[in-house]
């Protein structure tokens, strides 16, 4: 059966782009022959289904993964299906034509085809990214066939031969090339398995070698060990043969456990949502994203019609703001591993989650790293959006209370999505919640009935409680209220809102003073009269020239001054520091800094205006302008130092 030849190749100079280009990740050519190894397992089990093949009783199928650091080999062995000569010939020779496509239209109206994993014929040929000569020993499980040696150094021309190995099934040996030695590695190979390989659908097995070369001579060396005759000489040997016996049992239940698989064969997500339990959906949560945290909630999903799709995604616990997050949704396809974060199946705003999908129907190119963004994939995408919809819909209607202690953790996802999938946020408007003043769960519609005699078509909205907290208390004691929006998310989400709700306006709770804070309304000619005369003084004293400055009454006469910027000025400064643009003047784009507002009914802010060459008038204005910044954020070290010796000043004379 002896035979040489060239590989048939239709493109020209195919190897070379193969070893260089075919994959951009080197380690995904373990992945490909292992996935071989399982088609052609799936091949065999599809056929003893169909009746072509009687399967042997108890016969476990499995992948078989052979390393040698010394050897600087690398073998995977399947007790699969097997090939015949003139398979090798049409399935090896000639590349690119796919076995698993060929089986499929073989078998098409006998078998699903889900199953099958190959898609392209090249999956092979990755061998040669990292091999210098790759070898196929292999044996059919037809009858009367002979089985094959095949022989390639990774250039056109290959040898065969018949082999000796009688065994069902098929050996692919790597004899690797210098740069890629790491993977005659007992502990990378294990590595690169476990990122591709844990969840595939056969037990996958990882054998060193040399280290079971060892062992093998130790146990023969072992077993030439003389008995010890125990009858007259237990006084002289004490306890040996006891240890004898020990180490002989240890060895048998050794032996009878037998090796562990690297993979789950049966992932929680290939099961039905009715089979799981809650411990189990945390403890996979837990071993796949090493998160010690527990998620939040999940979502099964399993779909067989109008395509396969199975999964779980995981609302996972925040701890951050929005703009930090990073979820993994893990790929697959058949329980093989092919990517983290696809956007072309994941909605974007879902891969802050983290989970896993596995569909089969999905187009993937020669890599299985990336996907074709055509229709089908888009319905699958909807498909998702849609379940996570349903989800938390029926999660508001008929589990409010997990619902709103969720809230805050899931609401930058809802809120993301709503920005960015229009369908998403049809489904989801009528459900979003808001947390106000009271701490309290409340609608947009709910907060506008409330207020609408107050401020009517206004929404006010704290986005710093600690900051904002001087104005927080202006509001409740005026019995106003707002919203809390504080993830950064809700500046896009707030101006999503106003171009949904044409009249509704959102504005920061220290935006424009509202006049329901403001007390007896000043004459026109005695707020000009009082706000040129503590312009003046406030500009003399802080040294700010560009300081603007408006006087007023306000209700509450222990309020002395206060900071507040109009919601658009406030906007066009946050665009700003986005983009960069801080060391611009804002004056370029209209919007000027912050107003100083003064209580003229407060006691300090009437001393200054009745002492304006008061010993300490300076002092209290300088203390008056920092306590109002100080309310909205913290001063910088210069100011900061300035106000704790001014305040010392200030406090000195109370003792004196």
């Amino acid at each position: 059966m002896e035979k040489k030849g060239s590989l048939s190749i239709n493109s020209e100079n195919i190897f070379p782009i193969i070893k260089k280009w075919l994959y951009s990740d080197h380690d995904i050519f373990i992945r490909e022959l292992v996935s071989n190894g399982c088609d052609a397992i799936t091949k065999l089990k599809k056929l003893a289904l169909m009746g072509d093949y009687e399967e042997k009783e108890g016969e476990e199928y499995k992948i078989e993964v052979y390393c040698s650091a010394k050897d600087k080999t690398l073998t995977f062995v399947d007790n699969g299906i097997g090939m015949t000569g003139e398979e090798v010939e049409k399935y090896i020779n000639q590349i690119a034509f796919s076995g698993a496509t060929d089986f499929i239209n073989k078998y098409k109206d006998k078998a699903n085809s889900d199953q099958i994993i190959g898609h392209f014929g090249l999956g092979f040929y990755s061998a040669f990214m990292v091999a210098d000569k790759v070898t196929i020993d292999t044996c059919s499980y037809k009858k009367r066939t002979k089985p094959v040696f095949w022989e390639c150094d990774g250039g056109t021309n290959y040898e065969m031969s018949e082999s000796d190995d009688e065994t069902r099934g098929t050996a692919i040996t790597l004899y690797l090339n210098e740069d890629a030695y790491e993977f005659a590695n007992e502990y990378r190979v294990r590595e690169v398995l476990q990122k591709y390989c844990a969840f595939m659908p056969y037990p996958i097995y990882l054998i060193n070698e040399d280290k079971a070369e060892e062992e093998a001579k130790e146990a023969k060396k072992a077993d030439k060990t003389i008995e010890v005759d125990t009858t007259e000489e237990d006084d002289l040997i004490g306890d040996a043969p006891k240890k004898a016996e020990e180490q002989k049992d240890e060895k048998e239940e050794k032996k009878e456990e037998g090796p562990k698989p690297l993979n789950d064969t049966h992932p929680l997500w290939m099961k039905a949502p009715n089979e799981c339990t809650e411990e189990e959906y945390i403890d996979f949560y837990q071993h796949l994203f090493l998160d010690f945290k527990k998620p939040l909630f999940w979502i099964h999903l399993n779909m067989d019609y109008p395509f396969n799709l199975k999964g779980i995604l995981y609302f996972p616990k925040i701890n951050t703001q929005y703009d930090q997050l990073e979820g993994t949704i893990k790929l697959y396809n058949n329980q093989v591993f092919i990517a983290d974060n696809i956007k072309e199946v994941i909605p974007e705003f879902l891969l802050l989650l983290k989970g896993v999908i596995d569909c089969p129907d999905l187009p993937l190119n020669v890599s299985r790293s990336a996907l074709q963004n055509d229709g089908f994939v888009k319905k699958i995408s909807d498909y998702i959006t849609k379940k996570v919809a349903d989800k938390l819909t029926g999660m508001c209607k008929t589990d409010r209370e997990n619902y709103e202690k969720y809230w805050d953790d899931i609401s930058p996802f809802i809120k993301f999505g709503c920005v960015r999938d229009e369908k998403f946020d049809d489904k989801m408007k009528d459900y979003m919640i808001y947390k106000n003043l009271e701490g309290k769960y409340i609608t947009l519609p709910e907060y506008l009935e409330a207020g609408k005699e107050k401020y009517e078509n206004k929404v006010f909205y704290v986005s710093d409680k600690e900051a904002q907290s001087q104005y927080i208390n202006m509001f409740k004691e005026e019995g106003i209220d707002a919203i809390f929006l504080e993830h950064n998310i809700d500046n896009p989400y707030i101006t999503h809102l106003e171009s949904k709700n044409e009249n509704v306006k959102f504005l920061r709770i220290d935006a424009d003073l509202s006049d329901n804070f403001v007390g007896d309304k000043l004459s026109e000619e005695d707020e000009k009269k009082y706000t040129e005369q503590l312009t003046d003084l406030f500009k003399k004293a802080t040294g700010n020239d560009k300081l603007v400055v408006k006087a007023e009454v306000l209700k509450n006469e222990n309020i002395a001054s206060m900071l507040t910027l109009s919601e658009d000025q406030r906007r066009m400064q946050e665009m700003m520091r986005a983009y960069n643009m801080d060391g611009l003047n804002p004056d370029m784009f209209g919007t000027g800094g912050e107003t100083l507002v003064l209580n003229v009914a407060n006691k300090l802010v009437k001393y200054v205006m009745d002492n304006p060459e008061g010993e300490y008038a300076t002092d209290i204005c300088c203390q008056l302008y920092d306590l109002a910044r100080l309310a909205n954020k913290p001063l910088d070290a210069d100011s900061m130092t300035a106000f704790c010796e001014r305040s010392n000043r200030l406090l000195g004379v109370l003792i004196s």
